[in-house]
């Protein structure tokens, strides 16, 4: 049975003992609520939380854990013998489950029949030109290995979920009618209700932690196994970035050095672009715009942060690159090779921080008591004056943290690199040539068929733990700089 359909009988379960639960202390009672210790809704909940929690948990389990119990069984049953040279059991069990889907969606669109997918002796070349002429994706000839295990995935897969029908549809059943079994004069709903929500606003706010917790064990286990097949010494000395994928021959040089360099290199571009600008916006609609141009300017201003950053990388790409050509190409100072280089991605991804640099210091800036504006005047300083040497020494400590948490979110960035940067990785001084980062190269590793096994692939997962480091290091500098120097007005 579809999840959606599972879910949904579910739901309708659990509405029904809510009712049920809710009448029953009702006839406990006399049909007289005053007579019970809680609300009828209480009881009601009760029986619906019973029902629903459970059941939808067991889903969420199940449907986790289901893969990969299928995927452990079928790889033991695809000999080595049956697995190429240069493939792993990664990517042929990616093609027994596209031979699985495309053997459904041969049988849903009548092309081959149950009985002939089912048939282990069948004739694989003809199965893989049915499947190609059903409009599925193989991408070669299907070899036997391939299909028994294909047929043996779909088997599982059937029998897996109907067991998980039987057990949600259980569960949800015997905990509605426990609930709705307790539906007595004296039974405690509220209270059993209010601790069940408790428990359900303690699990959504651990879900951010975690997620958080998860996400760094994936990354530490595969940069883990990364470095057991490539030196940790060569990976952060090395000055040369250089991949050899399979088949093009020769060794890889893995250096993160000139990743890292284009990475703070163009960031430094950005934000050289984005603090002056951001800043004198932020100190204009605080200090010296009426009410009203601050109403139009700030939302305007804040535009730019919902702009999606593909965006801005064509705006980079089509403008920004050929102006820059126009003055620093060979028709200029000659300085400039090509419209993609570290200007490009630079001033386009500064031109993106504004706001975060406006919106965060305007905010800070207004948070300057007006007493000490008034306290500046009362001295026969200038509105220039007191801006420059009161207000802006007040607020510097959330000046910094913002402009901090502005070079995170430009080390971070990909898509205005992806295609205002280019995909050069080296070490140079030059604006003007392409460069690229930790994120684009992240990128481009782990695109099209990636075999996980080689340390080609794997090590995305080590850059990334790496720009992980480096950007929680900004966040937590910037924050001790704000907690730190940060002045408590009364």
């Amino acid at each position: 049975m579809p999840v959606l359909w599972l879910s949904l009988i579910v739901i309708a379960i659990s509405v029904a003992v809510f009712a049920f639960g809710r009448q029953r202390a009702l006839s406990a009672s006399g049909g007289d609520s005053r007579g019970l210790h809680s609300l009828p809704v209480y009881y009601g909940a009760n029986a619906l939380m019973k029902a629903i929690f459970p059941a939808f948990g067991l889903l969420i389990l199940w449907s986790l854990a289901q893969p990969l119990i299928i995927q452990n069984s079928i790889s033991g049953m695809i000999p080595e013998s049956a697995l190429a040279e240069d493939a792993n059991i990664g990517l042929v069990m990616s093609e027994v489950r596209r031979t699985a889907d495309g053997l459904d969606y041969a049988i849903d669109g009548g092309f081959i029949d149950e009985a002939t997918a089912e048939n282990p002796n069948a004739d694989v070349v003809g199965i893989t030109q049915t499947l190609r002429d059903a409009g599925q994706i193989v991408t070669s000839e299907i070899t036997q290995p391939i299909l028994r295990a294909a047929q043996a995935y779909r088997e599982m897969s059937t029998t897996m979920s109907l067991l998980m029908t039987f057990a949600v549809l259980i569960v949800a059943l015997a905990g509605g009618g426990w609930g709705a079994m307790q539906s007595s004069r004296d039974f405690r709903a509220r209270n059993v209700v209010e601790q069940g929500v408790l428990a359900i606003l303690i699990a959504a706010a651990s879900v951010a932690i975690l997620t958080t917790i998860g996400i760094i064990l994936s990354l530490v286990f595969n940069t883990v196994e990364f470095f057991r097949l490539y030196p940790a010494a060569d990976f952060f000395t090395l000055l040369e970035w250089a991949p050899s994928f399979s088949g093009r021959g020769g060794a890889s040089s893995l250096g993160i050095l000139p990743l890292l360099w284009g990475t703070i290199y163009i960031s430094i571009v950005a934000l050289l672009v984005a603090v002056p600008i951001g800043l004198f916006a932020a100190i204009y609609l605080s200090e010296y715009a009426t009410a009203r141009v601050r109403g139009i300017a700030k939302p305007l201003l804040e535009i730019l942060a919902g702009i999606p950053t593909i965006v801005y990388g064509l705006f980079a790409l089509l403008t920004i690159g050929p102006l820059l050509m126009s003055v620093f190409g060979e028709d200029g100072t000659g300085w400039m090779g090509g419209g993609r280089s570290v200007m490009t991605a630079g001033i386009a991804m500064g031109i993106m921080l504004i706001p975060f640099v406006s919106s965060l210091s305007d905010d800070i800036i207004n948070a300057v008591p007006q007493s000490l504006r008034d306290g500046s005047y009362g001295l026969g300083a200038t509105r220039s004056e007191t801006i420059k040497q009161v207000v802006l020494p007040a607020a510097l400590p959330g000046i910094v943290g913002a402009i901090l948490l502005a070079a995170s979110r430009a080390i971070g960035e990909t898509m205005i690199v992806v295609l205002g940067a280019g995909a050069a990785a080296r070490l140079s001084l030059n604006p003007f040539e392409a460069m690229t980062t930790v994120t684009a190269k992240i990128v481009s590793q782990l695109t099209g068929d990636s075999d996980f096994a080689s340390p080609e692939a794997l090590v995305a997962f080590a850059l990334g733990i790496s720009l992980f480091v480096l950007t929680l290091g900004l966040n937590v500098f910037a924050l001790y700089i704000v907690r730190k120097y940060r002045e408590q007005y009364e």
